[in-house]
């Protein structure tokens, strides 16, 4: 299997198989020329919007403090020349080249993959001595980021700070990267990124949910979708003694009616799907008039048409999934498992599609769901 250049000439199995969630990979020149995909300014309008995740991470030592967007641009104007970050999550969701940019990182499942968070720095700017519980491709961006890393098993926290800031710190590596440059981490490794002048940094991320997020998640679901036939019912209640005690046949009573929940592999796999695509809460689609349909369509017959940024489309062996929706995957539905995989359509392939294809099309451009490619 040919290698990447992104991942510094080795192939994606040979990535997989000797590096991912195993040790740090540092490459060399992933992306030789970038420079990134929005100034400091741009960033800076980003965290000022309403729908933007956004953070101002400040360090005077020893305190930290950490203001949540959205600013204002007088809020930077008042900041010190060194020792602060601005962390803007989500760049792929509002711009284009940042959400092209992620697409480089197909290979590794749409899945598994979060976001692509950009962060700006002053020179010794950061957010400390940390460990994340995701995967992170480093890539660095305009200016310079010195990045220390360590294997150590102590991972305590400062109590009461902010962050999750290690209390302590050994250097086992350090590397100094230019633009260009990227490294990988896998979860729970010491790190710590300092920037050298001013900086930019791109942090792809790769979610990784805890077992008790996805177990009450799973709850959540089966709260929504799971129908239990029956009442409880005493009509043998005896006479207590006690009016206050919980009876054990009561409690007999109660066990059995819960013993009735059930799940299957059909329940987990819906479960997966929806949870994975399911929006941000603070992500927003614009809805369209279904007025403007036609127009649509036109450009779609002639440009194709693509994912809104925002949207997020799987599918298993059964279901195709978008934003938290699920629907039943049928033999004649190669067109939607190619618009999953590929984030778009091309001209000839929409004027292939059957009627229900396009009404298909129709109702998620209604949603916000795509839009047709410029």
């Amino acid at each position: 299997m040919a290698g990447l250049p992104l991942l510094g000439g080795i192939s994606a199995h040979e990535f997989l198989r000797d590096y991912w969630q195993k040790k740090p990979l540092l490459i060399r020149g992933a992306l030789p020329g970038f420079s990134g995909v929005l100034s400091p300014d741009e960033l800076a309008g980003l965290a000022c919007e309403d729908e933007v995740q956004s953070r101002l991470v400040r360090h005077a030592d020893p305190q930290w403090q950490v203001e949540q967007g959205p600013f204002d641009e007088t809020d930077f104007a008042e900041l010190p020349e060194r020792d602060w970050t601005l962390l803007v999550q989500g760049v792929n969701h509002h711009l284009s080249e940042a959400a092209e940019l992620l697409q480089q990182f197909n290979f590794i499942p749409y899945a598994r993959l979060d976001d692509l968070m950009v962060s700006y720095a002053p020179d010794g700017g950061g957010v400390g001595p940390h460990f994340d519980s995701y995967d992170v491709f480093l890539l660095q961006g305009q200016g310079q980021r010195l990045w220390r890393v360590s294997e150590q098993q102590d991972l305590s926290i400062v109590e009461d700070a902010p962050l999750r800031i290690l209390q302590r710190f050994d250097t086992e590596q350090e590397w100094l990267l230019q633009p260009g440059d990227m490294l990988y981490l896998p979860p729970r490794l010491a790190h710590w990124g300092i920037a050298v002048g001013e900086c930019m940094t791109y942090s792809i991320g790769f979610r990784a949910p805890s077992a008790q997020e996805l177990g009450h998640e799973f709850l959540s679901y089966l709260q929504e979708h799971l129908r239990l036939p029956g009442l409880y019912a005493d009509p043998d209640l005896q006479l207590q003694s006690s009016p206050a005690l919980i009876a054990a046949a009561m409690q007999t009573q109660v066990a059995d009616i819960l013993s009735q929940i059930r799940w299957d592999a059909m329940d987990i796999a819906q479960f997966l799907g929806r949870y994975l695509t399911e929006p941000k809460p603070h992500v927003q689609f614009t809805q369209r008039k279904p007025a403007t349909t036609k127009g649509f369509l036109r450009k779609a017959l002639q440009t194709g048409v693509g994912l809104d940024m925002k949207t997020l489309m799987l599918y298993d062996q059964h279901h195709i999934y978008l934003n938290g929706e699920s629907m039943a995957r049928a033999p004649e539905d190669a067109w939607l498992l190619a618009l999953a995989d590929q984030r778009m359509l091309d001209a000839q392939s929409v004027g292939l599609l059957s009627a229900a294809g396009i009404a298909q099309l129709s109702d998620w451009y209604q949603l916000g769901y795509i839009q047709p490619l410029e």
